[in-house]
């Protein structure tokens, strides 16, 4: 379907360019470790602000392509939608629970640290408010991208018990046991479902069906 969008050339550049910086920062982080000889592919890509950057800067770049193209997806929308969701829980929950840790260091590089996670997460919200969806995606339907983060929570203690590693203090038991662990992904989790409600309401006036 074709698409018309006011101001197009800079939207296809505002997302190649931040799809292309968090790009760079995910590869300068892996380049570096293996710099240190401390690279562990495992550890490195069990991190959700990777694995979630990933995914944003496919979808700047993928949500480029369409826009080139003058197409729309309603898919494509609701991927989108669930990038929003993912860069935005990464943000507040580092900057909530994480950025004080003095003790801890979660990027290579400081300038890593910025782009992943506090440009990246406004980025991938300004893109969803500015670049609307031209279909609303339902609140219901919205719920599905819970699974991801709640997937990678299981995965995480799982694999955690195995290798005695986890990506983040909070997701490990040995600092203040499983009932802290699991008080603190319900008010991730709480979060995440009022997250899902704001982001799913914004787009078009038209509801999908």
């Amino acid at each position: 379907m074709a698409r018309r969008v006011k101001g197009r050339p800079v939207k296809v550049g505002y997302k190649v360019f931040f799809g292309l910086l968090g790009a760079i920062a995910i590869i300068t982080e892996i380049v570096v470790l293996l710099e240190r000889g401390v690279f562990n592919p495992g550890n490195f890509f069990s991190y959700f602000t990777i694995l979630s950057n990933i995914f944003a800067s496919v979808m700047l770049l993928v949500a480029a392509g369409y826009l080139i193209a003058k197409k729309t997806s309603a898919r494509l929308d609701f991927y989108r939608g669930a990038s929003t969701l993912f860069m935005v829980t990464t943000g507040v929950v580092f900057s909530l629970l994480l950025s004080g840790l003095q003790d801890v260091q979660f990027t290579a590089t400081p300038w890593d640290n910025l782009v992943l996670h506090y440009i990246i997460p406004i980025v991938m919200l300004a893109d969803w408010l500015w670049d609307q969806p031209s279909v609303r995606v339902p609140f219901k339907k919205a719920l599905l991208w819970l699974a991801v983060p709640l997937a990678y929570f299981a995965y995480s203690l799982i694999r955690g018990v195995f290798v005695d590693w986890y990506p983040y203090p909070f997701l490990d038991p040995a600092n203040g046991g499983y009932g802290q662990v699991l008080v603190t992904s319900l008010i991730i989790t709480i979060f995440g479902v009022i997250a899902v409600f704001v982001v799913s309401s914004i787009g078009a006036r038209k509801s999908s069906k």
